[in-house]
């Protein structure tokens, strides 16, 4: 099944073989990796680091594109690097803070709400048993399967308790229970660490050459810029298709185009508003 998240104690390699056997159609080698899985104890099964990945991922995507359209509006404006680097580096540690407490305000938030529902699904299950197992009938049989399978089903089910109301929780609400408050504190921290990590790429050529050659020229600096950033976004992308079902190729070519997009409207207003405060 594509995007089974990795038990615990399991190999990535045996996932993403299983993952690599749908793209390809290869319904045989799909059986028999399904088979060695099936085969190991079985444990809980886990996406923390899926969603950490997720998180660094678009985390650094949003660093590089905001830092690299500063850096593109600061050379339309005709600024010199050590502007550049000041304006950069201080966009940059700005955003990724509020990035970080962003992220774990909503997940925070999110959770919140979600404990709140499971409460009450506790609290109706305790005291209205009968219906909460007939509706949870309803959602069955609406899905394709007849009262009789529903009802001997939802049942055996409805036999553990905080097993039944974490069911209802997805099927009823479309709810996730968080496993545990901290990974909202992780997931922000990750967000801020990204978005100061990737956002920093756009940055390097202003860091490191004028060190080299004093007399570096600010056209050239910014070409550097275009280059490492355009390298960062295609990599991010193809990254990022593995949240999705596009191929990499197109989902890096897919960030440059946008990164380019974003530096050109960048440059443009820099030079526009260089322009109106230089004329009269």
């Amino acid at each position: 099944m594509n995007g089974l998240p990795p038990r615990a104690g399991e190999t990535t390699n045996l996932v993403s073989g299983i993952r690599d056997a749908y793209n390809h159609g290869d319904a045989e080698a799909s059986r028999l990796l399904h088979d060695a899985r099936a085969g190991e104890p079985h444990e809980e099964a886990h996406s923390e680091a899926g969603e950490y990945l997720k998180v660094m991922v678009f985390g650094g995507l949003d660093g590089i594109l905001t830092s690299f359209a500063v850096v593109a509006g600061a050379a339309g404006g005709g600024l010199d690097w050590p502007v550049v680097l000041v304006l950069g580096f201080s966009n940059i540690l700005a955003d990724a803070l509020s990035m970080g407490v962003g992220e774990y305000l909503s997940s925070q938030a999110h959770n919140e709400y979600v404990m709140a529902e499971k409460r009450r699904e506790e609290w109706e299950l305790k005291n209205h048993r009968e219906g909460e197992i007939a509706e949870m009938v309803a959602i069955f049989t609406q899905r394709g399967m007849s009262q009789e399978d529903a009802s001997d089903v939802v049942n055996k089910m409805a036999k553990y308790d905080d097993f039944f109301v974490n069911l209802m929780m997805s099927e009823e609400l479309q709810l996730q229970v968080p496993e545990s408050q901290d990974e909202t504190i992780k997931e922000g921290f990750i967000m801020f660490l990204s978005f100061a990590t990737f956002g920093a790429l756009p940055l390097l050529g202003y860091t490191i050459f004028p060190m080299l050659d004093p007399d570096i020229s600010n056209a050239i600096l910014f070409k550097l810029a275009c280059a490492v950033t355009g390298v960062s976004l295609f990599l991010m992308g193809a990254i990022k298709s593995k949240f999705a079902t596009r191929s990499w190729y197109a989902s890096g070519f897919e960030m440059v185009c946008l990164g380019g997009v974003c530096a050109a409207v960048a440059f443009e207003i820099g030079n526009l508003v260089d322009g109106l405060l230089v004329d009269p």
